[in-house]
């Protein structure tokens, strides 16, 4: 790829612009196609109407909200065409991008989360059309944005993004709850969330950089009889924790499965 243009530059798209500018990335290899965003980065062009583009791109990224697909997918057509189409849209299959944009040179859903923007994100892709290069290429580009990972089984993809790309919301809410919790039981609040997020921040770099898995690391902490084994017991009672997640990745999953489906 020697040129993307972003469509629809968002929290996401913003973010992995971020990022790729961050990895040392030529900002005149990207610009940018939103009526709305107030500025570019420096060296990156924004244009406000799909006939402004120069066509010089060869590879779109819809950053675009999935319900505006409809919308918006025939006024694109001029700028998709023959070129490779990556999808952030949430929801919206292969089959359905191909279907919106039929002379796309392939079509690729891409699935990172806001850590794009330090490099630090997971990036799930799956495809069609693309041939052995183009895979190469695909890969290369949002690998620089932390960890791509091809999936085979698309219909897994709701699934993945439950759990690589919602999934910082859910961390958040929980480094929150458990900073939350301790100001409840009287500790000042900002203490509270100091100590919550550099907890989290700690463990999450220690199980990153670990040989043993989460569940090894957990029961290191939890000394027999100790205080750590006392609140574990409570999160582990009836796999109470597990169960919670278990049924918020499904509510997510099915959202993604409702979205492709107009819901």
């Amino acid at each position: 790829m020697n040129h993307l243009l972003i469509i629809g530059c968002g929290n996401m798209g913003g973010a992995m612009l971020a990022g790729w500018l961050a990895a040392g990335e030529n900002p005149a290899r990207f610009s940018v196609l939103d009526p709305a965003l107030p500025d570019a980065p420096e060296g990156v062009a924004l244009y406000r109407d799909a006939a402004e583009v120069p066509g010089t791109h060869d590879a779109v990224l819809l950053g675009f909200k999935p319900q505006q697909l409809a919308a918006l997918a025939l006024g694109l057509q001029d700028v998709t065409a023959a070129r490779t189409v990556y999808s952030l849209l949430a929801g919206i299959t292969v089959d359905q991008l191909a279907a919106a944009f039929p002379q796309g040179a392939g079509h690729v859903r891409v699935m990172p989360n806001l850590a794009a923007r330090i490099n630090k994100s997971p990036v799930i892709l799956a495809q069609s059309g693309l041939d052995a290069e183009g895979c190469a290429a695909a890969f290369a580009l949002f690998d620089t944005l932390g960890s791509a990972v091809w999936l085979e089984d698309e219909a897994q993809f709701d699934l993945v993004t439950a759990l690589a790309g919602s999934g910082p919301g859910f961390v958040y809410r929980f480094i929150d709850a458990l900073a939350g919790a301790a100001s409840d039981l009287g500790l000042d609040d900002a203490t509270a969330a100091h100590l919550a997020l550099s907890t989290v921040e700690g463990a999450a770099a220690l199980a990153a950089a670990s040989d043993a898995s989460p569940a090894i690391l957990a029961d290191r902490v939890a000394s027999p009889g100790g205080m750590t084994r006392e609140g574990l017991n409570v999160l582990d009672d009836g796999q109470t924790l597990r169960r919670l997640l278990a049924r918020t990745l499904a509510a997510t999953r099915d959202k993604g499965a409702a979205l492709s489906q107009g819901s």
